[in-house]
């Protein structure tokens, strides 16, 4: 048996740089649905689809998206950015990006004086390109999804 990836084994790249994060999820929205004839199922729809998620940072990281933050002029005015997370354990290997992602402060502070853990703040992010997900790079989305939305 080989080594397993767990939650320790990703590295997260925000915009180039790499971060180390506390916790992060990225959760994928895909409104397809059953296609009816007479109430009978018959095929499908491609429905809708969106992608969101959040990162906990501590104040070290926290720091840098504040930087990022007053170059922009404000939190609002960050520039929208990719995000890349990979495991390699040597076994195992994983690779999600997600593109465009456009991020927002959710949980400002979270300090716990009766703990020793650090201060952490949790920024959520919605994915905004048209590029939106890939896994181990297969994207999420099809060609005929995308048509006229990327350049070919």
């Amino acid at each position: 048996m080989g080594s397993r990836i767990t939650g320790k084994s990703f590295d997260v790249n925000l915009g180039g740089e790499l971060i180390q994060v506390k916790s992060v999820t990225l959760t994928i929205t895909d409104n397809s649905a059953v296609a009816a004839t007479n109430g009978i199922p018959d095929g499908y729809v491609a429905g809708s689809v969106t992608a969101e998620g959040a990162i906990t940072v501590t104040s070290k990281y926290f720091n840098k998206l504040i930087d990022i933050a007053r170059s922009a002029g404000s939190f609002r005015n960050m520039p929208v950015t990719d995000f890349m997370f990979y495991a390699n354990t040597g076994d195992e290997e994983q690779k999600i990006e997600a593109f465009g992602c456009k991020l927002k402060i959710s949980d400002l502070l979270n300090a716990d004086k009766s703990s020793d853990d650090e201060t952490t703040h949790t920024i959520d992010y919605m994915v905004t390109s048209p590029d939106f997900v890939s896994i181990n790079g297969v994207p999420y989305l099809s060609a005929t999804d995308t048509r006229n939305l990327l350049n070919s």
